[in-house]
């Protein structure tokens, strides 16, 4: 299918041409403008996660000078580093930004959710997430997926239609030809919208490096080793998603992964 970061990059001969990660940038701005656009209520998921923070800094892009017109939504599982806290709240602020935090320990301890065998809380996302999308009413909710990440995300959409219960039906997608959107929903239901969705993993970092986004602490902390040695080429050089490699959440088979997100996970 052809996207309009591909018909970007075949312009490529002319003086006008936009690089690989102009076009990326440009096709993912377009994205937030026709959100805001066609919603009511839209929310950009923001974990402080390297692809969260990409994404609100190309939603800044999209808008500025002017305020960007969504708030955030953290799911917070409880395991999250100090320094991601810290910077997601910072970041809130500094671009006054309404926050919004669905906490997994809060159903936990209301017996709503039980923790897992295996200690994980990824999978328990969904029900918080759930109830946030609902009681806020949100219509849009923007998320960092990428379709190079495993098989189940790269089979969605731009724009993923959910019926009134969040889940998600591949039977369901519309087609996206020449990059136009369809936002239409009953009362009840809501799009997840995936910005990201042709970018790379190694697209995120060069990206990142060309910017110069501050990331969390914790990148460069706590024994991490991605910026001990080059990010990019290390990822350049590898098949695996830095999430697929480190996630036990995204280790799950790729049956699994599509089972939960037609149940209304991310």
């Amino acid at each position: 299918m052809t996207t309009a970061t591909d018909s970007l990059l075949r312009t490529e001969d002319t003086p006008f041409a936009l690089s690989h990660l102009d076009a990326l940038e440009a096709e993912s701005v377009h994205i937030f403008r026709e959100v805001a656009g066609e919603f009511e209520r839209p929310v950009i998921l923001f974990s402080g996660g390297k692809d969260s923070i990409v994404m609100l800094h190309l939603a800044l892009k999209a808008f500025r000078p002017a305020a960007i017109p969504f708030s955030l939504l953290h799911v917070d599982t409880g395991h999250n580093f100090p320094e991601v806290i810290a910077y997601r709240d910072r970041v809130a602020a500094e671009h006054n930004l309404r926050l919004h935090v669905a906490s997994v320990q809060d159903f936990i301890d209301r017996g709503v959710l039980r923790e897992r065998p295996d200690g994980t809380r990824n999978p328990l996302q969904t029900v918080p997430l759930l109830d946030a999308i609902e009681s806020h009413r949100f219509d849009a909710v923007f998320g960092g997926g990428r379709r190079d990440e495993e098989k189940a995300r790269a089979k969605e959409r731009v724009f993923s239609l959910r019926d009134e219960f969040g889940a998600w039906d591949p039977r369901r997608q519309r087609p996206e030809l020449w990059s136009l959107y369809n936002g239409r929903h009953a009362v009840g239901e809501h799009v997840r919208v995936f910005p990201l969705s042709n970018w790379t993993e190694l697209d995120v970092w060069q990206y990142i490096e060309r910017e110069k986004i501050e990331l969390p602490a914790i990148y460069y902390a706590h024994e991490r080793d991605v910026f001990a040695r080059s990010v990019i080429a290390e990822i350049a050089a590898s098949r695996l998603t830095e999430r697929g490699a480190t996630r036990a959440d995204d280790k799950l088979s790729e049956a699994a992964m599509e089972d939960r997100k037609r149940e209304g996970y991310f």
